[in-house]
């Protein structure tokens, strides 16, 4: 019983009731097109749910986050062990990495949309983009704390370069992957949004933008609010799912 009132504080819900409350107080001093209470807010989640346009914008940047991601991490993460195992690697690739990183993926949005059209592939470049640096960081940063000892025991017992780079290099960044994977997850649904807001007739970003149009401020809000649950949830099954399958590689979650 004792634990008790410690759970509920380490769960998170007491941090929520007050987000809200304060949400609620903050609320009764504007009106609803400008400020809108949370239970304004769940009519019009309850509205646009109920007409079927929440939950189809949902299914677009959904597919669209883990399609672009998705992509970044099968070219990140190979990118990133490259580089920080083998100096040539390091020396030819690395100072763009260090170049176009600083440069925000909202920026090459129009060249983007030159390039490749107006259809998905523009957006999918653009996620992939905005969250392929994360990984190669993270991935890199993973190689190299990576205990030297190691891959000298690796070839004393015979491996040569590639052997090692597979039993040594791979295993021990795995936990630095996993964080670059999250940030770049989350960098991916930011970006999205300014995609979809941009240059998209769909998707959460594009509901967010429009509703201003409608003075619909409360959808606004919905669409934020989701995009807020939809990460959250998505880390945390990614974390769930790289405790369960990633023990034995040091992942503690």
């Amino acid at each position: 019983m004792r634990n008790i009132p410690r759970k509920i504080i380490k769960s998170g819900f007491i941090s929520w009731v007050v987000l809200f409350v304060l949400w609620g107080i903050v609320s009764l001093f504007y009106t609803e097109s400008f400020f809108p209470s949370p239970l304004e807010t769940y009519k019009g989640f309850k509205e646009i749910v109920l007409n079927g346009k929440l939950l189809e914008d949902i299914s677009i940047s959904v597919q669209r986050v883990l399609l672009g991601w998705s992509r970044a991490l099968l070219i990140g993460i190979p990118v990133g062990l490259l580089i920080g195992r083998f100096r040539i690697v390091n020396w030819f690739i690395e100072p763009f990495i260090n170049f176009f990183r600083f440069v925000p993926a909202i920026g090459f949005l129009t060249l983007f949309l030159m390039w490749f059209g107006v259809g998905e592939e523009s957006k999918l470049i653009l996620i992939t983009y905005a969250s392929i640096f994360p990984i190669i960081i993270n991935t890199i940063a993973g190689v190299n704390t990576i205990n030297p000892v190691k891959y000298q025991a690796a070839e004393s017992l015979g491996a040569n370069k590639l052997q090692s780079f597979i039993t040594v290099t791979v295993p021990g960044a795995v936990p630095s992957i996993l964080t670059g994977a999250r940030l770049g997850l989350s960098t991916a649904i930011i970006s999205i949004v300014g995609a979809e807001m941009l240059a998209a007739n769909s998707g959460l970003g594009y509901l967010v933008y429009t509703s201003r149009l409608y003075y619909r401020t409360d959808w606004i809000f919905v669409g934020i609010v989701t995009l807020g649950i939809l990460g959250f949830f998505a880390d945390k099954f990614l974390r769930f799912i790289a405790k369960k399958s990633l023990k034995h590689y040091g992942v503690t979650g």
